[in-house]
Parts: structure tokens; sequence; C-alpha cells
């Protein structure tokens, strides 16, 4: 080894002292050891951090975060309904998933109108002296509705664990007309009235009875009075009433059902809102909705509806018998009938669509008209197609209900429903629909309000259905435009005749009524000044020209002073502001 280095080389090792041989191995060794010991070893335990760093300070949750300081930035307040507001169920009341919700809502309809009404038995005016009187009306019902809920939920999409809501509604009615006896039929009353009421349109319970899948599809239970409408334009059943409600959805929300059962409340007759009276009549329904049916963003509906209607007697709040019907033998009785429908709405491509088939079958054990009882067999289609262009909107659609030919047959073919409120042919913009027609000196309506079918009613809600009318078919054409975000208009056009008038001939005695209505004309304004719901401001106007079948029945056939036509010149003129907090 010695002789290999160069000689300055071991000299600086003589020097120094190198380590024997066998010790320098020795070292070696033992620095290997302790660097695999070092590898092997556990790493010490890590201090934990602080609760928190310099500059951040913890929160209690997320719902107490401050919005930072900027003029940009609106900090909620109680009056204010947009911005962070704890009555709008913004953030829990109690703990982090227990929220309140308060809604106050202002509804002034205001209605001026012509309508074919009688003369009644003590004529206000002298020119009323023949069987049809004036039929001028003003007619107003402001509501205040305040709505309470209190609901288990904390995020966007997962249906809520529980709720609880209560809506009381308070209502002041207003009717004037020209003739007495159509207020009241004591006619010492008048030709005005007003009346007040009070009413708890919703009061229920909801709980979710168990989650179906990891997608929020869920099944939930409902008890008590609740909103409920069975198909998609209100064709069948459109109500708030006390009831049961089984309802869930799957496959993300594809599928979605209800299991519906009503124990009906009787409607007060001016206000049309819920009293504490049983109505002594029971109604079930089953529907099953399937979205994206075949194409994307259209969706099928199957239902069907069941209603028991006992043998009662009724006399509304102005002491009119409604229920059984003036007309005929007046006998209470009792009517079962079932429906069968499919309905579908959405769109395909660039068409919208809307439609809906339904059937009734069942029985009346003793119909008024016909004296005897009778079997139901009756039919309703309905279509809508319409076609956007722009901030344009085109539609186009056709009703049919079929009618009875032969009253007397033991066969009522004549379509009614249970409590609708359609939304069809124009809606609150068609006078037709719009209007309750009374069927002068009969007892019964030709029509009731927001319907379409001429069903001989007595009163929409009081009264019993009857399946014992004439039908009507309709053919509608429709424009709607968004002339601004905030701004649309809508104008309609429906002409409509009877499909069978023999019930409409047995009822007033009179032969040969021919079957046109006539052409029903309207338009109006739907103003948004906030570009949402919370103001809301409906103007319209309506009106009738009257076809020959619309005549025939309300011409008097006589030639004394104040005898003719009462079918002229019917309109309504029509407002409605609403404000939501």
């Amino acid at each position: 080894m010695w002789r290999k280095l160069p000689l300055w080389s071991a000299a600086l090792l003589l020097l120094v002292g190198a380590p024997p041989r066998g010790l320098a191995k020795e070292q070696r060794a033992s620095a290997r050891f302790q660097e695999n010991a070092e590898a092997n070893a556990e790493p010490a335990p890590e201090e934990p951090p602080p609760d928190f760093e310099e500059g951040f300070e913890p929160e209690p949750d997320r719902w107490e975060i401050p919005y930072p300081d900027s003029p940009r930035i609106v900090k909620g307040r109680l009056r204010d309904p947009y911005n962070q507001n704890i009555l709008k169920g913004d953030k829990p009341i109690i703990g982090n998933t227990v929220f309140f919700a308060f809604t106050a809502t202002s509804e002034t309809p205001i209605e001026g109108r012509v309508l074919p009404v009688a003369s009644g038995v003590s004529a206000n005016d002298p020119d009323s002296l023949g069987f049809f009187g004036q039929g001028h009306q003003l007619f107003s019902s402001p509501k205040a509705i305040l709505s309470a809920e209190l609901f288990k939920g904390q995020t966007a999409f997962r249906p809520k664990d529980w709720v609880l809501k209560i809506t009381p509604v308070f209502n002041l009615n207003y009717l004037r007309v020209q003739e007495n006896n159509l207020v009241d039929i004591d006619v010492r009353e008048g030709s005005s009235r007003r009346r007040q009421d009070f009413s708890l349109e919703e009061a229920f319970g909801e709980v979710k009875l168990v989650d179906v899948s990891p997608q929020f599809d869920t099944l939930s239970l409902r008890v008590g009075i609740q909103p409920f409408i069975s198909d998609f334009r209100g064709l069948i059943f459109s109500d708030f009433n006390l009831g049961a409600r089984l309802f869930g959805n799957a496959s993300s929300n594809r599928w979605q059902y209800n299991l519906v059962f009503f124990d009906l409340l009787e409607k007060e007759t001016n206000s049309e809102l819920n009293t504490f009276e049983r109505r002594q009549q029971q109604v079930w329904i089953a529907n099953l909705f399937r979205q994206d049916f075949l194409s994307l963003g259209y969706t099928l509906s199957a239902s069907v509806h069941h209603s028991l209607d006992h043998a009662t007697i009724h006399f509304d709040a102005n002491d009119f018998l409604v229920r059984p019907a003036r007309i005929g033998s007046v006998r209470s009785h009792e009517v079962e009938s079932t429906y069968f429908g499919v309905t579908g709405d959405g769109h395909i491509g660039r068409l919208n669509l809307s439609h809906a088939f339904y059937w009734v079958s069942g029985t009346d054990e003793r119909h008024s008209l016909a004296g005897r009882p009778v079997d139901i067999n009756a039919q309703m289609a309905a279509l809508e197609l319409s076609v956007d262009r722009d901030w344009m909107r085109f539609k186009g659609s056709l009703f049919f209900a079929s009618g009875d030919g032969e009253p007397l047959d033991g066969d009522a073919t004549g379509f009614d429903t249970i409590y609708d409120h359609m939304n069809f042919a124009g809606g609150p913009f068609s006078f037709w629909n719009r209007s309750a027609i009374a069927l002068t000196q009969t007892g019964v309506l030709l029509k009731g309000p927001f319907t379409l079918l001429p069903n001989l009613r007595s009163n929409k809600f009081e009264g019993q259905a009857n399946f014992v009318n004439p039908g009507v078919m309709l053919l509608n054409l429709g424009y709607d435009a968004d002339l601004t975000p905030k701004l649309r208009a809508i104008l309609n056009a429906n002409y409509l005749f009877f499909h069978q008038t023999e019930s409409l001939e047995r009822l007033l005695f009179q032969p040969k009524i021919r079957k046109a209505i006539g052409l029903d004309w309207g338009g109006g304004i739907l103003y948004r000044p906030l570009l949402s719901q919370n103001i809301v401001i409906l103007a319209g106007v309506t009106g009738l020209l009257t076809g020959s079948g619309f005549d025939d029945i309300y011409t008097s056939p006589c030639d004394v002073p104040g005898c003719g036509t009462a079918s002229r010149n019917l309109a309504n003129l029509f407002g409605l502001v609403k404000f939501t907090y």
C-alpha cells in the first residue's frame, strides 16, 4: 500500500495518523447499520396544528359567514324577500337543518261583465218585464293569503325530510247586478251583495318515508288540506281540499307517481273557499308520469280518477237549492264515476305538444232530467300544438266533449268532470272558459266558471256532476308575444258549437235548438315590472259573438214589451293585481 502512494501522500498520512485497516472497516459497517436503522424507524409524531392560523378566524357554521362591506353587495333585511332573509328559508332557525318560510300574497281582481240573466220575480228595471233582464254586473273578490312553512332539509336537490304548512285565506267578495233575485233568493236583499270569508286552503303535514335510490328518489306522505292538480291542464281535478297523498319518484326522477284520497270539504258559495263541513263526496286518484318518453322534453301520463258523490240535500249560502239540482225529478241521488285517462305535455323538436283523452263510466242512481237511473259512458279529447318563433308563439287547439243525444234512454253520454279548472284554449282570455253562464229560470248553469263544458250543473263545486248534457266542440287559434322581458301580450279566438242539443231541448221545453254557440274572442297583457312573480298585473277583455244555437236558448218567444234576445254584446273586462312577499 505504501509503495503505491506518492511520497508526499505517505508523509501526510504519517503526520495525521491513518487508522488501522481493520478499524476503518468496522467504522464503515457501523455507518451502514446506522443508515438502515434510521430508514426503518417510525417517524416522529407531528405536532397538532393550531386552532387557527394568523389572519383566519373560525365560524360557527356556514350560515353566519358575513358578507364583505361593499356597495355592490346588498345585505339581507326582513322586509327584503330578494336577498338573504330568515323568513324566506335562506338560513335555519333551529340547528343547521330546520328552516322557516313565510309568504304573503295579495290578489285584487275586478271584473265588469255582461251576461244573459233572468228578469227575476221582482224586476228592478221597468224594461225587464219580459223573460230576460239587464245583464250588466260588477264583481270583485280580493284575497289576502298568508302561508307559513316549517321544514327540515338542507340541500337544493334532496327532498325535504318533513314539512308542516298552513295557509289561511281572508276574502272579501262584492257583486252588483241590475236585477233582483240574482244575489239571493230573497228579493228584499236587493241587487248587490258583500260578504267576508275566512278559510284554511292549506293545513298539512308531510314526511319522507324512505330514500329509494342514491339519486334522491324518495317516497313521501302528505296528510291534510292540500293542493292537487291531477293532470297538466287541470281538466278533471284541480283543487285545495282535505286528503292524503302518497307520492314519490324513481329512476333519477324520470318516473313520478301519486296515490291520492280526498274526503271533500264543502265550498262557500260566494268565495269558493273551503268550509269546515264535509261535502259527503270521496275522490280517489292514481297517476303515473314518465319524463323524456320517446323524446327528450316530452312527458306522458296515465291516470285513474274515481268519485263517489253521495245522495244529499244542500242549499247554498244564498239559500238556493243546489243539491239535487232544481230540474226534472228533484230527488237526492248518488253519482259514482270512474275516469281513465292518458295525457301528454312537452315538446318534440320545435313542436310544442299538449294532449289528453279521458273516458268516464259509472252510474247515476236517478238522474233528475232523465227521471230514471242512467249508466255513464262519455269521452273527452284535447289537443294543442304550438311553435315558437323567436319571441312569439303560435298556437292551435282542438277540444271535444261528448254530448247526450237521447236524454231519456238510460245512457248518460255527456262528459263532465269532478273539480276542473281548465287552462286550455285561452284560459282566462276566453269568454266561454272564464264566464259562468246561467240557464235563466231553470236553476242550473249552462256552464260554470273556468271550464269549457256546458254541463248543466247547479253549481261547479256544490252541485253534482251531470252526465246528461249537450257536450261541446271547439276550434282554437292563439298568439302569445313577449314584447319585452316584462310584458307579454295574448290574443285568443275560439269557435264553439254544441255536440248534441237534445238535452237542452228537454230541459227548456224548446224544440230545434241549433248547435252553433259562436265566436269567442279575447286578448290582454301580463306585466311583471320586477321581472319576477312578486308583482304581477293581468288585464284583458273577452267577448262572444253569438251563434244561432246560443240565440235560440236566449231569445224570448213572445211579443210583449221587454221580450227579445239576451245574447247580444256579451263581454267582460277584467284586471288583476297580485303582490307576493
